[in-house]
């Protein structure tokens, strides 16, 4: 098994109410990028879901799994991997933000 890209949290400070309602806004008309599938979060899908983190900066996962606890469980393991924020979870997509210094297209 290969290692995991290095992701890195470019802030530290938690997203503030005012400013997951406007993400939750821009989120409202994308697609998913990334859909979790029968072989769950491997690290292939984690590269890809840090790829378009890393592009986008908020994206949608569509999470496939067997319970909502398993379901919470990956979306968690995620946002930890990722350091990103989870903005919003409904039904089977999620929602992460992470802000790129180079981009800061939600600023």
């Amino acid at each position: 098994m290969r290692d995991l890209i290095q992701y890195t949290s470019p802030h530290s400070m938690p997203l503030s109410n005012p400013q997951k309602k406007k993400l939750k806004a821009h989120a409202h008309g994308l697609n998913p990028v990334v859909q979790l599938g029968q072989s769950g979060l491997t690290n292939a899908v984690l590269d890809e879901i840090e790829l378009a983190i890393k592009h986008h900066e908020l994206i949608k996962v569509k999470v496939s799994a067997e319970d909502r606890d398993e379901k919470k469980l990956i979306i968690q393991k995620i946002a930890n991997k990722t350091h990103s924020d989870i903005i919003q979870t409904i039904g089977s997509i999620a929602v992460f933000f992470r802000e790129n210094p180079d981009k800061k297209n939600y600023s």
